[in-house]
């Protein structure tokens, strides 16, 4: 969503499910419930009708990576989890302990640079290395 985010802040009008499904190699249906959570926390908008589809409500420059993250529900940042095999066993519950501490601290460092980073600076840097690119 970040790169669908900074391409609809380059393109002319509103943007349809079908562009940006043809984008992300997706299906447009999962397109507007995806973009819905977006709307909902206000940082796009919704067009009815001819010429209708996507808008940002809102600058790149204030919408952080966390802002995005928590309006697509906060999916999980670490796929590695706890074990469950046997909660009964005192070693897997030492071990899941220390991972669990370890997981969190992690994620909260990951949260605390997603809302140091806005969207606009991430735009930014694609400028710079598309500059370079065209040198």
């Amino acid at each position: 969503m970040l790169h669908v985010l900074i391409h609809m802040d380059h393109y002319e009008g509103a943007a349809t499910s079908e562009v940006i499904a043809r984008m992300l190699n997706t299906n447009p249906v999962v397109v507007r419930r995806t973009m819905a959570g977006l709307r909902d926390a206000g940082y796009l908008r919704s067009e009815k009708g001819h010429n209708g589809g996507w808008i940002l409500a809102r600058p790149l420059s204030e919408i952080t990576m966390r802002d995005v993250y928590v309006a697509l529900g906060e999916p999980p940042l670490i796929a590695l989890g706890l074990a469950q095999d046997d909660p009964r066993c005192v070693i897997e519950q030492a071990v899941n302990d220390r991972l669990r501490t370890s997981l969190e601290e992690a994620e909260r460092r990951i949260l605390e640079q997603f809302s140091a980073i806005t969207l606009d600076q991430i735009a930014g840097e694609f400028k710079t290395r598309l500059g370079e690119c065209q040198d």
